[in-house]
């Protein structure tokens, strides 16, 4: 049984996002970047199912610049047992990375598809949703546990996958006939850290160098970002000293009432 996790390089969580001068965009020069931490999760996920014995290969995939290999490297540390990056110049949005998975894994057959269900950067949430309607498979997005089941549990003669899922009134399960796609949540699991000796073995291990038009597939940029300010500085608290004067700046200070 083979996974494809999904992985995109981003801004370091812990690093303090700066706006360019000309605002249109954000400061990655000099930047610590890092793998998304939603990513992580996935990659998480994928490694404890083949650690259980229900997953034969693990292959990481991630677009974009040839940078991206810096993360995909990090993956194969964590356990993963080979990588593909699909090399892109530029922005990619979700569509285009969603047809990029599709393709290639129309071609490989993978029998799950994971993915962290949102990036730190953009907060998009669109790639699972997307990639499961291009190739037709189920989807179970928001995963806060994943189970594979066994030979014994089938939908329509097909191994099936039982996913809870967070969704605003509490949680919901559902299971999934694979193939399917399925995007991680925070509660998913915790990420090991990589040791030592498998930093030095995934600098071995597979990683292979695509292109779209290897895949057969055009990027196209569908939006156009205008601008990118960074939110007003906050200005300080004041204490009030009865209910009146709270009211009144409530009112006529941050006019929210």
């Amino acid at each position: 049984m083979k996974v494809y996790v999904a992985i995109k390089r981003v801004i370091d969580p812990y690093v303090k996002v700066r706006v360019k001068s000309d605002g249109s965009g954000v400061e990655t020069a000099n930047v610590k970047m890092a793998m998304n931490p939603f990513c992580e999760i996935a990659v998480e996920e994928a490694i404890r199912l083949r650690e259980a014995g229900q997953v034969d290969e693990v292959v990481v995939i991630s677009a974009g610049e040839a940078a991206c290999q810096e993360q995909l490297r990090a993956a194969l540390a964590l356990g993963a047992d080979r990588a593909i990056h699909i090399e892109c110049d530029g922005v990619i949005e979700p569509l285009s990375v969603a047809k990029l998975l599709a393709a290639l894994a129309k071609q490989d057959q993978p029998d799950l598809v994971i993915l962290g269900k949102q990036s730190i950067d953009t907060d998009n949430n669109q790639v699972a949703q997307m990639l499961s309607a291009l190739l037709g498979y189920p989807q179970g997005t928001f995963a806060s546990r994943v189970t594979l089941e066994g030979d014994g549990v089938t939908i329509g003669g097909k191994r099936a996958v039982t996913v809870t899922r967070e969704v605003d009134g509490g949680l919901e399960t559902l299971q999934l006939a694979l193939p399917a796609v399925l995007s991680t949540d925070l509660r998913l699991n915790d990420p090991r850290y990589a040791s030592l000796p498998n930093i030095m073995k995934a600098k071995k291990k597979p990683l292979d160098v695509l292109t779209p038009e290897a895949l057969g597939v055009t990027i196209k940029h569908h939006q156009e970002v205008i601008e990118i300010m960074a939110p007003k500085p906050r200005s300080g608290g004041v204490k009030v000293g009865s209910v009146a004067e709270l009211v009144d700046k409530l009112k006529h200070s941050a006019k929210v009432i």
